[in-house]
């Protein structure tokens, strides 16, 4: 029996159905990401059943011809990818301009990215994020094509160079080294300050998929007739299908979105578990490539190019065509227009420029004799598709937004943020130099005072003199000395009590007017009974600096620190170095849920660190699935403590959409306003009895 899969004109068992497999994770993970957290991972099974197929097609063209046709490859490659790629272009950018919003924001580089295929660079250039929903790129998802069509660029020259120098297992074990290389520098990249975006994006370390998948092909392909495999055999296969699709149905249920273990272990694992099923399926005869290629599953692998091409931005201009749909109602809408765009694409461009190159097809599709009623009507259609879509998505590169709604909201407290910064900036360095002009009039003064008093000194010493040089020529020898004793007793008695009076005076004047001291105190400080912006200090996220405006117009004089992308655990610290600095007013609000999880842990370290201080806790609102966890941390927390309220921020805006930028997550004025009175309405609740008795002791 062989062991290795044969060359032959057959497909290989098994990719379509792993295809399918591959898109349901992708589909499943941005329709519901909480629901399959890891489905990101079905890209890497599409890098590895793109590296394995395209090395093995090529190993069967110089087996077959002696030779490999770069040119004839490249124009393959051409006619498979670009017809359906530019058809989403014009479709899903027009679509977009119809519905207008955020969707266009970047436009112009993201089309021109994904027709010259180097949109992964475009985004990391961007400094887009893959793992967020904040402002997503409404062709995003192009990111995986270019790093494949990158790939396609080098690949026949690799393999090419391979087959003259090598033997195919030497190329193997070269491409084996050049892909763990990949894989490892994503792993020690991750470990630096690089993004996610550069690590995740990178074609250096993100190939390791496609290069794995051309050595498998080099490794495990050989001429010769097919066998039919024994039981033994048939059963190791199945066996090993079973752990590679365990381990990534495991993966994809488990890993966590951008997070250290992804970069470090996840992507690899998941990646050795794809080289595995592939190898499984792809054998000669094996059970287990007929079972996933059953009709449904090979119905979409064959589509699953453009159901994943088509999938993002229709989700992503449905859920804004519809925002007060629920998301099982965008996700059902978006698959059955995905799942329907795709299958006139493929049927109606792709096959044919596939088959018959894009000039011949378009001259059958337009010839007008023998047109069928069916071919008139799909000619019909391409050419309103064309003729509408076209300028339209030239409009729409125009007249694209510079920034998103979300980016302007924080932009616009940003701005605020900073001018108070520099104004108070201005006004420390006006009062620093105010004081060192009051400190060197005071010192001029005083040195004028001292030359005045010596001057003084020198002339009643001199008239001293010559009296008693007078006074020894005029009056008795014996009275010389006691009138000059007397007068020396008495005039430096004089000053003496003098300066003993002005140094307490001066000493009691220093004890009145010396300030309290900067620290707080660690007892319990009461609600003032009408807090003021010059009360309050608040630390939080963007969402806090995109109110901004709304808090300042509300409280006048409020000292904002807040900073896109920030954690809880970056406010204890911050909140730490303000209080070890005595900058902290009477009350602090906090508004960091955004972001990431909070532990109440991390809630006790900033209560600790504002100890006395009335604590205001900011819950959050949006659509990450960590949020209501956040806000069930931060309840517990307030009801578990005196002198901790919660701004309710979550149901305050829950039921008014138009108050939120396009991300559904950042405040627009009029959110602005709602977040400010929600910390207000917060405020006076610090007033009751409830609270003000011992800021800092538990309820019990």
């Amino acid at each position: 029996m062989q062991s290795s899969s044969a060359i032959s004109t057959a497909r290989f068992g098994g990719l379509d159905g792993l295809r399918a497999v591959a898109v349901t994770l992708v589909l499943v993970y941005h329709f519901f990401p909480q629901a399959l957290p890891g489905g990101f991972l079905g890209v890497d099974i599409f890098f590895v059943i793109s590296g394995f197929l395209i090395t093995s097609l090529l190993i069967r063209e110089r087996t077959t011809h002696g030779r490999i046709s770069l040119s004839g490859f490249w124009r393959r490659r051409a006619r498979r990818l670009l017809p359906a790629l530019g058809l989403v272009l014009l479709v899903c950018t027009s679509l977009a301009a119809a519905v207008g919003g955020d969707l266009l924001v970047g436009i112009g580089r993201q089309i021109a990215g994904a027709a010259a295929f180097v949109s992964n660079w475009v985004f990391i250039a961007a400094g887009a994020d893959y793992f967020t929903r904040d402002t997503p790129e409404l062709f995003r998802n192009t990111w995986s094509l270019a790093i494949e069509e990158q790939f396609y660029i080098l690949l026949p020259l690799v393999v090419l160079l391979l087959l003259k120098i090598c033997r195919k297992p030497t190329g193997a074990l070269l491409l084996l080294v050049a892909g763990v290389a990949s894989a490892v520098w994503m792993a020690e990249l991750s470990l630096t300050d690089a993004s996610p975006t550069r690590v995740y994006f990178g074609s250096d370390t993100h190939a390791f998929g496609l290069i794995l998948g051309a050595a498998l092909a080099l490794a495990t392909t050989r001429s010769g007739p097919a066998l039919m495999p024994r039981l033994r055999a048939q059963l190791s296969y199945l066996a090993v299908a079973l752990i590679g699709c365990g381990t990534l149905a495991t993966l994809a249920v488990t890993l966590p979105e951008g997070s250290p273990q992804t970069f470090q272990g996840g992507f690899q694992l998941a990646t050795a578990a794809s080289l595995a099923t592939v190898w499984a399926v792809t054998r000669p005869g094996a059970w287990i490539g007929r079972v996933l290629d059953n009709a449904p599953m090979s119905w979409v692998g064959a589509r699953s190019y453009g159901i994943y091409l088509w999938h993002w931005p229709l989700l992503l201009i449905a859920g804004a065509a519809f925002p007060s749909w629920h998301a099982w109602q965008i996700a059902l809408l978006t698959l059955l227009a995905t799942l329907t765009f795709a299958a006139l694409s493929f049927k109606y461009v792709e096959q044919p420029v596939r088959l018959l190159g894009l000039r011949r097809s378009l001259r059958l599709l337009v010839r007008p004799v023998r047109q069928t009623p069916r071919r008139r009507t799909v000619a019909v259609a391409v050419g309103a598709v064309l003729v509408v879509s076209i300028p339209a998505t030239a409009y729409a590169v125009v007249a694209a937004p510079e920034q998103s709604s979300a980016e302007a909201a924080i932009a616009r407290g940003a701005a605020l943020v900073e001018a108070e910064r520099v104004a108070a900036e201005r006004a420390a360095v006006q009062e620093a130099i105010e004081a060192k002009a009051a400190a060197d009039a005071a010192a001029l003064q005083a040195e004028q005072d001292r030359i005045a008093a010596e001057k003084k000194k020198k002339a009643e010493a001199a008239s001293k003199s010559k009296s008693s040089q007078k006074s020894t020529t005029t009056s008795k020898p014996a009275e010389a000395p006691k009138a000059a004793e007397a007068l020396k007793s008495g005039e430096a008695t004089k000053p003496s009590s003098s300066r003993g009076s002005e140094k307490n005076g001066s000493e009691k004047s220093r004890a009145e007017k010396k300030p309290a001291s900067g620290k707080q105190p660690a007892q319990a400080l009461p609600a003032p009974a009408h807090v003021t912006g010059a009360d309050i200090t608040a630390v939080g996220d963007s969402v806090m600096l995109a109110s901004a405006p709304e808090l300042n117009t509300l409280f006048p004089g409020i000292s904002i620190d807040a900073a896109v992308s920030r954690g809880m655990a970056t406010g204890v610290e911050l909140v730490g170095d303000a209080a070890a600095q005595s900058t902290l007013r009477h009350v602090l609000v906090v508004g960091l849920g955004t972001n990431g999880t909070v532990t109440a842990e991390e809630l006790e370290a900033i209560q600790v660190a504002a100890a006395g201080h009335p604590l205001v806790l900011v819950n959050a609102y949006g659509d990450r699935e960590w949020i209501p966890g956040v806000n069930e941390t931060i309840d517990a927390f307030a009801a578990a403590h005196r002198g901790v309220v919660v701004a309710n921020w979550n149901d305050d805006v829950a039921g008014v959409p138009d108050a939120l930028a396009g991300d559904e997550i950042h405040p627009n004025p009029s959110g602005g306003e709602i977040y400010a009175a929600s910390i207000e309405t917060a405020l006076a609740a610090l007033d009751s009895p409830q609270e003000a008795v011992g800021f800092t002791v538990p309820r019990r």
